[in-house]
């Protein structure tokens, strides 16, 4: 186990900027996932961790020790590719053994026939064995050890590329996007394997994905990155709930979080036929961010929004579209005094629901909106937060 820092890493490829001085601790034991969209710098950043790429400034430090000059060999670090690099013609414990062979044998005694016959390897073959034995078994992946990857499937290949990078006993264990191939039901399983073996290694994990849920639901923190500058370090609930800007609070969440467009003044915040008594110390237009699941709708038919409130202010919404999810419905509309808009609201299923309800008849209807479960950002994109506390805000509605 080990800490982790980036210390202001730069990094581009000719005239095109990458990284923009990013800075990063990951704490010792700590799973911290790297998010964002295709093309933002996170594999780069991981391959410069890894020592596959140079920087072009700044600095990566192991328990505070700098790893710019030292190989990719020397740094004790492990990583998982996205595409398993299994070997085709090696068993799979031939291919968990391999990066044991290569630190503990010298070049004359790695390959398979002299293992056997000089000294190095007689010596060195029980160590190997009970090492890839002992990782197999915590992967549940010891029957398979005979096979070639070809007769595998796809979890039961990520699960050997896994076990090659943890026999080595590494300080941090890197991950790029390795469950991408996996199919969904299989992301989940994979996803709650990787979560359980972290827990019980200890081991200091970055991993990194461009999917939210696998970073939401995996790490201890997240760091979420957009062409190549890090917006927001934090637990999951902190980028959910307490986001610093726009590009956060859009990027998490599922369904994506409602922008609508209000007017701040005189200590109130107007959105459509609505008045909320919110002092943000700022005169002018302002984008509001609304959950889906805060939104309270008519209790005419077995639906609840997920985490709303009975207190709130109303305000008329229009119908398109309801989608039944099962145990909720998304619905799909506009408020009235922006047509144009889209506005989508997550409701969970009570016992009372009915699908011939109400709701599905009446293409508008009034929806309550919480102040306290309300985000406010400025027009440069950077949150704004009311001057009132919560407690004093909840008493005037």
């Amino acid at each position: 186990m080990a800490q982790l820092t980036l210390k202001n890493i730069k990094k581009s490829f000719g005239d095109t900027p990458v990284l923009h001085d990013i800075s990063l601790d990951v704490n010792d034991g700590e799973f911290v996932s790297l998010v964002g969209q295709s093309g933002c710098g996170k594999s780069t950043l991981l391959r410069i961790v890894a020592g596959l790429e140079q920087p072009d400034s700044g600095d990566v430090l192991i328990d505070g020790q700098s790893m710019l000059n030292a190989a990719p060999k020397d740094r004790n670090i492990a990583m998982v590719f996205q595409d398993y690099a299994l070997y085709p013609h090696m068993s799979v414990g031939e291919n968990m053994a391999m990066p044991l062979v290569m630190a503990s044998l010298p070049l004359y005694a790695r390959l398979p026939m002299m293992r056997s016959i000089t000294p190095a390897g007689r010596k060195a073959q029980p160590h190997i064995r009970e090492g890839v034995e002992k990782v197999a078994k915590q992967l549940h992946i010891d029957h398979l050890l005979d096979r070639k990857p070809a007769q595998l499937s796809g979890g039961q290949r990520q699960r050997v590329a896994l076990g090659r990078a943890l026999v080595r006993d590494p300080q941090v264990f890197l991950m790029d996007e390795p469950l991408s191939n996996l199919d969904a039901k299989l992301r989940v399983q994979v996803r709650s394997e990787i979560t359980e073996l972290h827990a019980s290694s200890g081991l200091t994990f970055v991993y990194v994905t461009h999917d939210q849920v696998e970073a939401m639901t995996m790490s201890s923190r997240v760091a979420l990155l957009q062409t190549g500058h890090l917006l927001q370090v934090g637990t999951p609930n902190d980028l959910f709930s307490d986001p610093v800007n726009l590009d956060v609070a859009q990027f998490i969440g599922s369904p994506e979080i409602n922008i609508t467009a209000g007017e701040s003044r005189a200590g109130q915040i107007t959105i459509g036929e609505a008045q909320l008594p919110i002092d943000l110390g700022t005169t002018g237009p302002v984008h509001i961010g609304i959950r889906p699941e805060t939104i309270s709708v008519p209790n005419t038919n077995g639906l609840v929004a997920a985490h709303a409130s009975k207190q709130g202010h109303k305000i008329t919404f229009n119908t398109r579209v309801i989608e039944d999810l099962g145990p909720e419905v998304l619905i799909h509309g506009a408020f009235a005094h922006a047509p144009d808009g889209v506005i989508r609201i997550r409701a969970q299923k009570s016992d009372s629901y009915s699908a011939s309800g109400s709701l599905t008849k009446t293409k508008t209807f009034d929806v309550m909106l919480n102040p306290n479960q309300l985000l406010f950002f400025g027009a440069d994109g950077q949150r704004l937060r009311p001057a009132v506390n919560a407690a004093k805000l909840a008493e005037t509605v």
